[in-house]
């Protein structure tokens, strides 16, 4: 159980391995009504349950992870759920909401159905972002920064719903390579594009 998901990874071996549990999940989670989310590799098949009605695991998540337990016992395949990892990312601020709709608009993420101190990609694919409470500092200097690398087309609009969210713009001499933006505690993110590039 890793928060709100459960989550395995199998090592199928082959690609037509895990594609083969791949389609046979899929048609227990057509039976179920319930689906999982799945991310299909070379050799291996990440397997995430969550019932996003609830933001957490129920009942449901619990069937189905025996069913495929048993699906993947058929095809010789094992679990191997010690490397599984879910990679967060945290921003120390003394005040969150102040620059929460900025990350929000940055990220083009949404809230946390649950959490006021964190937003996320609801569909689970980019790493969730939360605000840890710290006391009030001068602004530090960044040892790192994100850089969100979106399509040439999505730069701008991301750009200017940022700014509209109570973003500054850093610097813009690098575009549309890469536009520099800061929060309005100063914490500095870069968005991308392969427009330019060497």
């Amino acid at each position: 159980m890793m928060f709100q998901t459960l989550e395995t990874r199998y090592a199928t071996g082959s690609f037509a391995t895990g594609l083969e549990l791949a389609v046979r999940i899929g048609g227990v989670a057509a039976e179920l009504d319930h689906h999982p989310e799945l991310d299909l590799r070379f050799a291996t098949l990440h397997v995430r349950l969550i019932s996003r009605d609830v933001f957490g695991v129920t009942r449901r998540d619990l069937d189905l992870a025996r069913r495929i337990g048993t699906i993947a016992d058929d095809l010789g395949v094992t679990a191997d759920p010690d490397v599984v990892e879910i990679v967060e990312l945290a921003l120390d601020t003394p005040d969150h909401a102040e620059i929460k709709p900025f990350w929000r608009a940055v990220l083009g993420y949404e809230d946390h159905p649950l959490h006021d101190r964190e937003v996320r990609d609801l569909e689970g694919i980019g790493p969730a972002l939360w605000f840890q409470q710290t006391d009030p500092h001068e602004e530090p200097r960044q040892r790192f920064h994100l850089d969100v690398r979106v399509p040439p087309e999505v730069a701008g609009p991301r750009i200017r719903a940022a700014l509209a969210a109570g973003g500054t713009l850093v610097s813009d001499e690098r575009a549309p390579t890469f536009v520099v933006l800061a929060d309005p505690q100063g914490n500095k993110v870069c968005v991308t594009t392969g427009l330019g590039r060497d």
